[in-house]
């Protein structure tokens, strides 16, 4: 048995603008706008520039969880389409309020430049 990848982070603006793609392991993070614990649904928000975006979270595998309205939290998960939308089936969901969210964003963007420098020189000259 293998273990599923780590997932790739992507910032909830990105997802709405699809530049993630479906079936792959991704981390993002919001907070947590709706939780229907019936329906087994969650919604993250997240600021950027004047715009808010929304993710939408299957929790069907992370149930039961504290669900606390209005905290931030980070997901890890598989984008999948269900019913015409993009849903991000929750493996890990975890509250992680005081989390310095600038320094994260900056953090994954040092992650990518690293990788991307990693990968030129794998490829050579």
């Amino acid at each position: 048995m293998t273990l599923p990848k780590p997932g790739t982070y992507y910032f909830p603006w990105e997802l709405s603008a699809g530049q993630a793609p479906d079936g792959g392991a991704l981390r993002t993070f919001g907070r947590l706008s709706l939780c229907d614990m019936a329906e087994s649904r969650a919604t993250l928000t997240a600021q950027h520039g004047s715009e808010q975006h929304q993710v939408l979270v299957c929790t069907k595998l992370v149930e039961p969880f504290q669900a606390q309205v209005g905290s931030l939290y980070l997901v890890l998960g598989e984008l999948e389409q269900q019913q015409g939308r993009r849903v991000v089936r929750a493996r890990v969901l975890t509250c992680v309020e005081g989390l310095h969210l600038p320094l994260l964003e900056r953090a994954v963007a040092e992650q990518r430049l690293y990788r991307r420098e990693r990968e030129r020189e794998r490829a050579g000259p």
